[in-house]
């Protein structure tokens, strides 16, 4: 039953991970059919990741109520009706309203979900877990390559998307009773230990800080990727928009199998090895996408890419309960949940508005900067953390 369990949890993070490459994959064909600067495709994403923030920020008072079964069931149904109301617009402004009950859904699954996985199973299945988003996320751009030229269009693709996060929610509701068979709760019981702080209280958290940042880091060279890899190759390497949205695939099965690996050699090595791992994956595959050469070595740089940094998100996660205990966990999940949002709603418009200004040749470098940020960051937490140890051992 936990294994079966553990299936419906990993195909709802696929679901999770459908919409967020779609609309990066689609937007090249979407702002030439409206007409519209490169830079407006940020209006979308901005509005999807402030609903993802205010979500996770309330995520501890709704999973303790409702139960994280509930809320992940109609989470994934909203972002369905989300899909199909973007599928059905006709200009840009309706698009950018339907973005907003998108992201309110993806922001309680993804809360929901990781805190569930970091207190109930092991480092090695919240990798796990993480890989299927990746699946999720390699899966859009590749229906979007293989439509886009079609009748349908952009649309199509989004069209089959809604028919897959239906299924899921179908799945999800089926399964509510599943939860309670395995733990001997239904209605979120287990939820119910985990202590509500405010964000003054949780602030003062030593360590807290450190943890926002290294998420920030690792979430902006994540979205920048895949909100402005297709573009970057469009209009700086003189990629065809096909080709481009096939490429961006494989960063997203970079991401996947990044994650993958990451669950196999986690009986094995501490999340933090697995972490300083992936940064120097991700840092030799920057110095690549920096090369002024064009032809397949962007795609390869940005599939190794999705490679390093694909492990280290749901290993910060994992790492919650042991940084802050798991009484805490779901309060400072959600924060975390709240400031990848924040990093994914504005870092990427920065960029967007860094390229149309100066060209998508800046694409590269922003990635650099953000990736130097993080190793400052990972030797700040190897201190934080080490001292609260040496306390605890005290």
């Amino acid at each position: 039953m936990a294994t079966l369990l553990l299936m419906v949890i990993y195909l709802a993070f696929i679901g999770l991970g459908l919409p967020d490459s779609l609309f990066g994959a689609a937007w090249p064909a979407i702002y030439a059919e409206y007409n519209l600067p490169i830079s407006f495709g940020s209006f979308v994403t901005t509005i999807s990741f402030f609903g993802t923030t205010v979500s996770s920020l309330c995520s501890a008072k709704v999973i303790k109520r409702f139960g994280t079964n509930k809320v992940a069931a109609f989470s994934t149904a909203i972002t369905a009706v989300a899909l199909l109301g973007m599928s059905f617009t006709e200009s840009f402004w309706p698009m950018c309203l339907c973005a907003l009950p998108l992201g309110l859904g993806a922001g309680s699954i993804d809360t929901a979900l990781n805190n569930y996985v970091a207190l109930h199973y092991s480092a090695t299945q919240m990798s796990f877990l993480h890989c299927f988003y990746g699946v999720g996320v390699s899966v859009s751009p590749y229906i979007l390559s293989l439509v886009l030229n079609g009748e349908k269009g952009w649309r199509g693709g989004y069209r089959i998307a809604v028919v897959i996060q239906v299924c899921i929610a179908i799945v999800l509701f089926c399964s509510l009773s599943l939860w309670r068979k395995v733990h001997g709760k239904e209605n979120g019981e287990e939820e119910q230990n985990g202590k509500e702080l405010s964000l003054k209280e949780i602030v003062k958290i030593p360590g807290v800080k450190v943890m926002w940042s290294l998420f920030i880091c690792s979430c902006t060279i994540e979205c920048t990727c895949g909100a402005w890899g297709s573009t970057f190759l469009v209009e700086y390497k003189g990629v065809p928009v096909e080709k481009a949205a096939e490429l961006i695939t494989f960063y997203y099965i970079g991401m996947a199998i990044g994650r993958f690996l990451s669950g196999v050699v986690a009986t094995k090595l501490h999340s933090w090895t697995i972490i300083k791992i992936g940064q120097a994956v991700m840092g030799v595959a920057l110095i690549l996408l920096c090369l002024p050469v064009g032809g397949v070595l962007p795609g390869i740089a940005l599939c190794l890419i999705g490679l390093g940094n694909g492990p280290l998100f749901p290993n910060f996660n994992y790492l919650t309960p042991e940084n802050f205990g798991e009484e805490l966990s779901p309060a400072i999940i959600g924060t975390q949940m709240a400031v990848s949002s924040v990093a994914i709603m504005t870092t990427p418009v920065l960029c967007s508005v860094l390229g149309q200004v100066l060209g998508m040749g800046i694409f590269p470098i922003y990635l650099m900067i953000f990736f130097i940020l993080m190793v400052i960051t990972m030797w700040r937490a190897g201190v934080v953390f080490g001292k609260k140890k040496s306390c605890g051992r005290n």
